[in-house]
């Protein structure tokens, strides 16, 4: 095909195309259906009886405030990455707080093990907390994805998997205002290890969630 006759069928094909919002307001639209869900799962599952003392708590409202800025850190990276001309380094906003997010739970696993010992770090079956964590998720989940579908797939893997981390992450911190589990060891173990086995699915997904369409026939002659 000439150079001109591709020209003018992209011309005579053309189609409108609506430009994508800014990745700020992308991620406050994601964020109030999120935040909307979150509330009412947890208002369904009942607030944890020791919420009013573990919200004066300042290592509880450190881990949750990390966990939940990780996910909006994460949803943020997920939508500037489907945006072409971005910079690389956008893709590792959610690192801070991860790491604060971490830096506590390990902290806490210190000082478990300076008080008890050995017992300290025990770790006891949790298996509701996995389906705890995809049920909050779900939505937060489904809408992100839906939504980074609509930008250009030009870094499936990464994407998808700060996708899943942001989901992931914000579930997290609401499961911790229903779910009494405070041992350090165990929300490093369960909770923590939920995170990144959903992560690392984002991540090995990607490709088949975030592709480029298929060529039109013209380019095929």
């Amino acid at each position: 095909m000439q150079t001109e006759e591709l020209i003018r069928r992209l011309a005579s094909d053309a189609r409108p195309v609506r430009r994508l919002a800014h990745p700020i307001w992308r991620v406050m639209f994601w964020l109030s259906i999120s935040i909307a869900y979150l509330a009412i799962a947890v208002l369904i599952m009942g607030p944890r009886p020791d919420i009013a003392s573990k919200l004066v708590e300042p290592r509880f409202v450190i881990e949750v405030a990390a966990a939940f800025l990780t996910g909006v850190m994460a949803a943020a990276a997920a939508f500037c990455a489907g945006c072409p001309g971005r910079p690389l380094w956008e893709r590792f906003a959610p690192l801070p707080a991860l790491t604060v997010w971490l830096g506590s739970l390990g902290e806490g696993c210190w000082r478990d093990w300076l008080r008890s010992g050995v017992d300290g770090l025990s770790i006891q079956p949790d298996f509701g907390c996995f389906p705890s964590i995809v049920l909050v998720s779900l939505i937060p989940g489904a809408t992100i994805l839906m939504m980074i579908r609509r930008g250009a797939p030009i870094a499936p893997i990464s994407t998808t998997a700060l996708a899943a981390l942001a989901a992931s992450a914000l579930g997290t911190a609401a499961l911790r205002l229903f779910h009494a589990v405070d041992a350090s060891i165990m929300i490093l173990v369960w909770q923590i290890g939920s995170v990144a086995v959903f992560t690392g699915l984002g991540a090995l997904f990607g490709k088949r969630l975030l592709y480029w369409p298929e060529p039109q026939a013209l380019f095929r002659e």
